[in-house]
């Protein structure tokens, strides 16, 4: 009866049995991790997030913003404007650190909440992942700032008409009080004009006041405002690569796995160059194999021919 299980207990023996080869495999593996953690270059990463810049005094049903979430995206992937920025920093496009930082920014859009544009980005210290985190938002401030210069100054001369317009307003008022008051007890009639004069007036500088509040509200900083980092770059005290736990955790789980493998291999190897005959084991013709002693009993035994008896 053969057993064709394999059974936890007898894993554990061949381990048992096989542990030197079990060893080897696991500290080998470990002895690699440990290597590349102390001769592979640290990596710092820094995160920050991009507010996205707007001019609120656009005409209505427009996007106030100077460039839509999906497209400030695309520009920062842009390799050209990815080699500006490494240019800022005086660093060639073919240098590592300009390699690093393309390889390394990573961003996600964040739609409901501004929209901003959070970014992770890697140098090879602390110092360095700061600088190109900032050095980014920089040069897409310097794009932006281009963008938002005509809106902004076409509000800004709205703004400045509607204050010449009351202003204007306000002194034509002044004008009529003095008519009506005049020539309230001379001419009636006179009298009457200037106060239904004074009442459109009125209502002009009040329709003027509004529209300079609605523009003087879209151009304070809460509805009008620059591109810029929302708050500042926050980078780690270690380094995001290489990660010692990551790296000792995974290096354990293929040492492991790895002295297991070495392990039922080299005792499948001993079975194999030790294979002992089988009791059920028969020749072609169904008969069992005869050792040596039973061999030379039938050499040494006479035949009987049938043609004989």
């Amino acid at each position: 009866m053969q057993r064709d299980e394999v059974y936890v207990v007898d894993i554990g023996r061949i381990l048992v049995r096989e542990w030197r080869w079990f060893a080897a495999g696991l500290l080998s593996v470990i002895a690699l991790a440990f290597l590349f953690l102390h001769e592979a270059r640290p990596q710092w990463e820094a995160t920050a997030y991009i507010q996205i810049g707007q001019v609120a005094g656009v005409p209505p049903g427009q996007d106030p913003k100077v460039e839509p979430l999906a497209r400030v995206l695309e520009r920062l992937k842009w390799v050209p404007f990815e080699n500006d920025v490494m240019a800022s920093l005086g660093i060639a496009p073919d240098a590592p650190e300009a390699s690093l930082y393309r390889k390394s920014l990573k961003l996600e859009p964040l739609p409901y909440a501004g929209p901003l544009v959070k970014f992770t980005v890697r140098g090879w210290s602390p110092r360095q992942a700061r600088q190109f985190a900032e050095a980014t938002v920089t040069q897409l401030q310097a794009l932006h700032q281009k963008l938002l210069a005509a809106p902004l100054a076409m509000t800004q001369a709205r703004l400045s008409e509607v204050q010449a317009d009351l202003d204007s307003a306000q002194n034509r008022r002044s004008e009529l009080r003095r008519g009506a008051g005049s020539a309230g007890g001379e001419n009636t009639q006179a009298a009457g004009v200037a106060s239904l004069l004074l009442t459109t007036t009125d209502t002009e500088i009040l329709n003027l006041r509004q529209a300079k509040g609605d523009l003087s509200v879209r151009l304070s900083p809460n509805y009008t405002y620059e591109t810029s980092l929302m708050w500042p770059v926050f980078v780690p005290r270690g380094p995001a690569f290489p990660n010692p736990a990551l790296i000792g955790g995974i290096a354990v789980l293929f040492g492991l796995s790895l002295g297991a493998f070495a392990a039922i291999a080299r005792h499948a190897l001993r079975r194999a160059r030790a294979t002992p005959l089988s009791f059920n084991q028969t020749d072609g013709l169904g008969h069992l194999p005869l050792n040596d002693a039973q061999r030379g009993r039938v050499a040494s035994t006479p035949q009987t021919s049938v043609g004989s008896q």
